[in-house]
């Protein structure tokens, strides 16, 4: 009688297949033929291995240097991360920006600001959670940039969680009909709808302006694809995480892959392609709230994605964890612009590509950390209350929750001269224009009041007293 311990026994790997195989073994037996070439027949073919690189073997390009000892500690942590990561066995290239630093602790993670690209290999852990993170650019010829803000106030929405049912806005009908149609997509509708027109928290913003080669008010948001665009790549780490246990189980699995060219690998594109969609509209939607609420008509909008995956023609895949593309043709509707924000107070930079060969056709996304959110709190010698009043002084600074997020405030980014400098230094795209900074909104400290919050205070305050 043959049995799965049989099949165990010949040297296979259990796996939905085995009452398959046992039948056929077990029919070959009884006719006279060999069972075990019956059971191999049914057998999965063996993926083969794929091994990580030798330390050092793959070299990658560095856009960066450091002016002082905090940026030479960020860049060192920057590079521990690269050496591993050009490990992977899919990776072909990588470059680092000028606004680089680490995005996680596990060796190997992608630093923001890295750009790796993979043959044959989309890598959901390069892209993160916040998919499509980008920058859209509004102007309008005749605008109050205090009646932008006024209004951005009220009809954008920041923090955790979308929209309430009654203020929720449908996305584009094509874009929900193609969710439902893909594998990976079609149960996220219903928070593509709750999530859409909104920014959520962190550095996301938006910011009013004016243009300084026209003097047009401007308005610009920074956002992602909110909850549909994680729930896309929690999927997506879990696709990959099957190959990497198939096929190179030494591998870290925040680098695991799908393969491209298998269907689950185009379904995986398409759903990028999908989510990137949603996230424009997601922009253009709370800039055309805003417009139509102040009777405003758009004279100029463009946008680009700055944290994503690319195909180029080579047919690698480049994945830009918080790098801007800057080469012509990344996308259908590529402008020829692109934007890179420095921080609240800074203006916004309007760049055209150089397709410098040293940044694999990639520039900076912005000022970039040298210093974890927490890290940049506890090392703050001037209060949180007179950095704002600070920037006060220049601009017109909000906070959506009415609390302000001391780690979104200028201080905590790296200099902005520096990075622009470096930008030249390393070739990597052209300034052209700016948005001069009149007025910013961020979520704040939104979680400030949350109940885990004041529960550890009560908490940290009965501990005082017992002491």
């Amino acid at each position: 009688m043959i049995t799965g311990k049989t099949l165990i026994d010949w040297g296979f790997a259990p796996g939905p297949w085995f009452a398959e195989g046992i039948a056929a073994a077990q029919a070959a037996a009884e006719r006279g033929e060999d069972p075990r070439a019956a059971a191999a027949a049914r057998a999965p073919k063996q993926r083969p291995q794929r091994a990580m690189s030798a330390p050092g073997a793959l070299p990658y390009h560095l856009n960066i240097r450091a002016e002082n000892d905090g940026d030479a500690a960020n860049i060192a942590n920057v590079e521990a991360h690269m050496a591993e990561l050009m490990r992977v066995p899919t990776v072909r290239a990588g470059a680092v920006m000028p606004d680089a630093c680490p995005a996680g602790r596990a060796p190997g993670t992608i630093p923001v600001g890295g750009v790796v690209a993979t043959e044959n290999a989309i890598h959901p852990g390069f892209h993160s959670a916040d998919i499509c993170c980008s920058m859209a650019l509004t102007s309008f010829a005749n605008a109050d940039p205090t009646a932008l803000l006024d209004a951005g106030m009220t009809l954008s929405h920041f923090g955790g969680g979308g929209r309430p049912r009654g203020a929720q806005i449908r996305p584009p009908a094509e874009i929900l009909q193609a969710m439902e149609a893909n594998p990976f997509l079609k149960t996220v509708t219903s928070a593509a709808i709750e999530h859409f027109a909104t920014q959520g928290d962190g550095n996301h913003f938006f910011s009013v302006g004016r243009r300084a080669s026209t003097g047009e008010v401007t308005l610009v948001t920074h956002h992602g694809s909110r909850k549909p665009g994680a729930l896309l790549y929690k999927a997506g780490m879990a696709a990959a995480e099957a190959t990497r246990r198939a096929v190179s189980p030494e591998t870290p699995s925040h680098n695991a892959w799908i393969e491209a060219d298998t269907p689950e690998g185009e379904a995986y594109w398409e759903a990028l392609q999908i989510i990137r969609l949603w996230t424009k509209a997601n922009h253009y939607a709370i800039h055309d709230l805003v417009a139509e609420a102040l009777g405003l008509k758009p004279v100029d909008r463009f946008w680009n994605e700055h944290n994503f995956v690319f195909r180029r023609t080579d047919g690698l895949f480049y994945h830009a964890k918080g790098a801007t593309p800057a080469y012509d043709g990344f996308s259908a509707d590529d402008s020829g612009l692109t934007l890179t924000p420095l921080n609240m107070g800074e203006p916004i930079l309007i760049t055209r590509g150089r397709n410098a060969p040293n940044g694999l056709g990639f520039a900076p996304h912005g000022a970039g950390r040298n210093f974890s959110r927490s890290a940049f709190l506890r090392a703050q010698t001037e209060t949180p209350a007179d950095q704002l009043a600070a920037i006060r002084q220049r601009i017109d600074a909000r906070f959506f929750s009415g609390i302000p997020d001391a780690s979104e405030l200028p201080a905590a980014y790296k200099n902005a001269d520096t990075v622009r400098a470096q930008i030249a230094a390393f070739g990597l795209c052209d300034v052209v224009d700016t948005v001069e900074p009149i007025g910013c909104i961020m979520a704040g400290d939104w979680q400030a009041n949350a109940p885990w919050r004041r529960t550890k205070a009560a908490r940290d305050t009965q501990a005082d007293s017992v002491g």
